[in-house]
């Protein structure tokens, strides 16, 4: 049963990125770091890691001569996600 949880989802920063975008469309960088209480490396680097396995997508964008980065869930993240939180439940017998 444990085997059915997703090393990509181990991490406490990863685990809150994919529930943040779980219920919302795009989030930008500036409020996903504020939501998740993270440093912008710490929000960087795990957020690089998901779009390597393709579970977000990452736009980048110039606003005005502002950069600004946004994140949404995949459909191949969204399905991991709900695969490895439905893991966890049965994992605590729900």
């Amino acid at each position: 049963m444990i085997s059915q949880l997703n090393k990509e989802f181990e991490s406490r920063v990863r685990l809150g990125i994919m529930s943040v975008l779980m219920v919302n469309d795009w989030v930008d960088f500036t409020e996903m770091k504020n939501l998740l209480e993270i440093t912008d490396g710490n929000l960087a680097s795990h957020s690089s890691a998901l779009e390597k396995s393709n579970f977000i997508e990452v736009k980048k964008e110039f606003v005005g001569k502002k950069p600004k980065t946004s994140y949404r869930v995949t459909q191949i993240g969204r399905k991991a996600f709900e695969e490895h939180l439905s893991a966890l439940e049965k994992l605590l017998g729900k």
